[in-house]
């Protein structure tokens, strides 16, 4: 065989081997992300195991939206879609909503392992603060999510933003935000949301 022929086919044996390699950890980097199969991706094995507390919340919602106006009087209700997925390869969650009065939001949800807390990033088209606002939580307990904020009240009495995700199943959620004191004595409802999934696992 002519000695600059076998240097090609060498150089294509290799080449075809290394795109090999390329692709499949690409493949495996890629794994978990939303795809055809999986819309809404899927929680990576590698990632902390607190990763599932909202695998019932994964997927899509209809949901109802109330919140109080600035009289502190209950607005109307809002139709709302809510929609949660893993991202970064299964290793956090990202949600937003789609809201009937086109203000839209979103949050990126991660675990720390080392703090053993659930931070999640909140953002909307309302507004654009630099940094994001940010909740904190523990694990999921008793069926519930529960995620705080430092939030004064209007009179300047310290507190907290509190929100409870709730009645979570295969057919939807309720979630509730609202100002609490810090021994959470007061608690007053700030904004309602009820959701049923639009496709529930049977």
């Amino acid at each position: 065989m002519n000695f600059s022929i076998l240097k090609i086919y060498y150089f294509l044996l290799f080449f075809g081997f290394l795109s090999l390699n390329v692709f499949s950890q690409e493949t495996e980097t890629n794994l978990y992300e939303p795809s055809i199969k999986n819309p809404f991706g899927l929680p990576n094995p590698d990632a902390p195991e607190q990763i599932k507390d909202y695998a019932l919340l994964i997927g899509e919602c209809n949901c109802k939206s109330i919140a109080r106006n600035a009289d502190q009087t209950w607005g109307d209700t809002l139709q709302m879609i809510w929609r949660f997925k893993y991202i970064m390869n299964g290793n956090a969650i990202q949600d937003e909503t789609i809201k009937s009065d086109g203000i839209h939001s979103g949050s990126i949800r991660q675990f720390n392992a080392d703090s053993a807390k659930w931070y999640v990033h909140y953002y909307a088209t309302n507004s654009a603060p630099m940094p994001l606002p940010t909740w904190e939580g523990s694990q999921k307990e008793d069926g519930k999510i529960i995620l705080y904020r430092p939030n004064q009240a209007p009179n300047g009495m310290p507190g907290f933003y509190k929100i409870t995700f709730s009645d979570i199943d295969e057919t939807g959620f309720n979630w509730l935000g609202a100002w609490v004191d810090p021994d959470e004595t007061i608690i007053f409802p700030l904004w309602k949301i009820t959701c049923e999934k639009v496709n529930p696992a049977e």
